[in-house]
């Protein structure tokens, strides 16, 4: 098995995953990192944990960096199964490798793993909403197969005969989220994709520094991705976050109701609004421990991250339908080009 890391300005992540790798009980063959185009010591902290490094050079006209950098770690690569794995992922258990061997045997094809969300910072926990929606969105997990394919990029797994059959990163060189589109492609192809959730095997810490980290990396995935998700998962998840809209604004009316002694700003008793607040909360707090380590208030205040949500949500909407430009880790991605033999920074 080859591991391959696509990696641009990780020099703080790298040692977590690289050292996670070499603590597995399932050795692998070789880790490739490919450095893209870093500003960083990326490539020395690499070297200096045994990883091979290989520069990805700059991506060529109509390829998105991350597509280009796994696309040239696999045509490097030696083994006969190919790992994906982001950067800041971390595979938390020495049996992480061999659980997603198992997920593979079972069906082969492509297995996709979002990472369970390590949250530790406050501003970390504004992410709660981000991870939810991506999940529903998904219908990944739901009883019946999705009409539309999905997987998520920071950990997948397949042969290299599937990856090629399926056309590889080079079938989808230009889409912001390649994750979601080799999905397609998979299953263009008649090969099965498998979702998981990370649990205890692997996770993930995204966003350490900061809300303009935060909101970046959000900025570029969620309008994105809200377009690429089957009407019904996309109806259902919809539903779901308008609901928690409808009980955050009846809640603070009722709230001001009762502060102010004015009547008739929110329909029903201050009682039955804090009745589902509650309900929604509890139930936010049973799906966050799901996907990711949130902290209390991330459910019990929901309307915190809410507002995040709708603020960033927002800015995604600008930029990838209007503006049609995203600007991640110091590039610019032209989402004119995505899909198509376009100019892709």
């Amino acid at each position: 098995m080859s591991v391959v890391v696509p990696a641009r300005d990780e020099e703080r992540t790298l040692p977590g995953l690289l050292g996670s790798v070499h603590d597995l009980t399932v050795p692998v063959a070789e880790v490739i990192v490919v450095d893209d185009g870093s500003r960083d010591r990326t490539a020395s902290v690499a070297h200096a944990a045994g990883a091979r490094v290989l520069p990805a050079a700059a991506p060529p006209p109509g390829w998105t960096g991350k597509a280009w950098a796994c696309h040239r770690g696999a045509e490097e690569a030696v083994g006969d199964l190919l790992l994906f794995l982001d950067a800041d992922t971390v595979l938390a258990s020495p049996d992480s490798l061999a659980g997603l061997l198992d997920l593979h045997d079972r069906d082969g094809g492509l297995v996709s793993v979002q990472p369970h969300h390590r949250t530790e910072r406050p501003q970390e926990q504004l992410s709660a909403y981000f991870n939810v929606v991506a999940v529903m969105a998904s219908a990944a997990f739901g009883r019946r197969t999705p009409s539309r394919p999905m997987a998520f990029g920071p950990c997948l797994l397949t042969t290299r005969a599937d990856y090629r059959r399926a056309g590889g990163h080079a079938a989808v060189r230009g889409e912001i989220l390649d994750d979601v589109a080799l999905a397609g492609a998979y299953a263009r192809a008649g090969l099965p994709v498998r979702c998981s959730l990370g649990g205890r095997e692997v996770s993930m810490r995204s966003y350490p520094d900061g809300l303009r980290q935060l909101a970046g990396g959000w900025t570029k995935n969620i309008a994105s991705g809200a377009s690429a998700a089957s009407p019904l998962a996309a109806l259902l998840t919809v539903g779901w976050v308008a609901a928690h809209h409808a009980v955050a604004v009846g809640a603070v009316l009722s709230v001001v109701e009762v502060v102010s002694g004015r009547g008739g700003l929110a329909a029903g008793h201050p009682l039955l609004w804090a009745v589902a607040w509650a309900l929604l909360a509890v139930q936010l707090r049973a799906i966050l421990a799901r996907v990711g380590s949130f902290r209390w208030w991330a459910w019990a205040v929901f309307g915190v991250p809410l507002l995040a949500f709708d603020a960033i949500f927002a800015r995604s909407v600008v930029l990838t339908a209007v503006r049609r430009s995203v600007r991640w880790r110091g590039r610019d991605v032209d989402l004119r080009a995505a899909g198509r033999s376009g100019e892709v920074a």
